[in-house]
């Protein structure tokens, strides 16, 4: 199967008074179709970055980054990003927030198929008694949830998630990966998710990705999760085989941090 994502060369560099500053040097990454992969990496090694580049919101400096055949150019809907923070618009409801991007992008339907739309989606996400509150009536975990299901209804061909559960609590934060791996496994589009989180990555991906340190952070090495779809959290994480890989994403980070990693 041909690779549906490329990132090539990717680089970062910003022009300072002491010369170049080269946050992420030569980042590679392919990526299949329906592929889920997590990057994981110390803070400040470029995670971020990495993903606002290829969300096109963050200008890249030297390589390119193919999506479905065509090298993108900018930000645009074939990309659905979800940010630590949703980034609502205060005095729109939640049912609103969704919609317009809905009608942005399914111009062409009618407007009873763009309300079928976003109806279905909050629904999915577990909104569907909430979903005509603002965003300052809903938690910080709903508010979430309207983020995922406004990335979703646009129907990307890539999700984009950077760090959408860090600031959530425990509770909330399973809660919140589980509807993201049901809609996932719903959906099966080609994501990548930023995350300090070594358990969720190993719960939520394909592959975990992991980026040296920075400065002219780059890809140091790629894990394989070889666990079976759909994952039973209980059940994976009382396994052997979860065990060796938290061990192995522990130890990479750990050789990175002199003050070791943590989970």
């Amino acid at each position: 199967m041909a690779d549906y994502f490329e990132a090539i060369n990717l680089s970062k560099i910003y022009k300072t008074r002491n010369g170049d500053a080269v946050i992420v040097d030569d980042f590679n990454l392919e990526m299949k179709r329906g592929e889920f992969v997590c990057i994981i990496g110390h803070s400040g090694c470029g995670k971020s970055t990495v993903l606002s580049m290829i969300a096109g919101l963050n200008e890249i400096s030297n390589g390119s980054v193919v999506l479905d055949g065509a090298e993108i150019e900018g930000a645009g809907p074939d990309r659905g990003v979800v940010f630590q923070s949703p980034c609502l618009l205060p005095w729109m409801t939640a049912y609103e927030n969704v919609a317009l991007g809905v009608s942005q992008v399914y111009f062409h339907a009618t407007r009873e198929e763009r309300h079928q739309i976003t109806e279905y989606y909050l629904t999915v996400v577990g909104l569907g008694d909430a979903m005509h509150k603002k965003p300052g009536e809903l938690s910080g975990g709903m508010q979430q949830r309207v983020g995922l299901a406004r990335a979703f209804a646009l129907s990307p061909n890539m999700l984009l998630l950077d760090e959408p559960f860090g600031m959530l609590d425990k509770l909330t934060k399973f809660e919140l990966q589980q509807v993201l791996i049901d809609l996932w496994n719903r959906e099966r589009l080609t994501a990548m998710m930023v995350t300090h989180d070594v358990d969720e990555a190993i719960y939520l991906a394909d592959r975990v990705i992991m980026m040296t340190n920075g400065p002219a952070a780059r890809v140091g090495e790629i894990l394989d999760i070889k666990l079976d779809r759909p994952r039973d959290r209980n059940e994976i994480m009382a396994s052997e085989q979860y065990g060796r890989y938290r061990d192995h994403l522990m130890g990479f980070l750990e050789e990175r941090s002199g003050h070791g990693a943590a989970a």
